[in-house]
């Protein structure tokens, strides 16, 4: 047996104990499914810390009376 054939079967055994650890579940929606993951998935402190400093370089919009919207002034 090569190395590549063992390496799947230690990865499709992992997968088994893992779904065989968690009941199956189902979602009405997919941000209900996206925020399940969100909630189990760890951000990497290096991934949060970049988004911390980009998310603060962000500068509102100018505020504009609702004509200027309109008019485009």
């Amino acid at each position: 047996m090569n190395h590549q054939s063992k390496l799947t079967q230690k990865q499709d055994h992992a997968v088994e104990q893992q779904s065989q650890q968690q009941p199956a579940r189902e979602f009405a929606t997919s941000d209900e499914l996206l925020r399940f993951d969100a909630a189990q998935t760890a951000v990497p402190s290096e991934i949060a810390r970049r988004l911390q400093a980009s998310s603060q370089k962000i500068t509102p919009p100018k505020s504009r009376r609702w004509w200027e919207n309109l008019f485009g002034h």
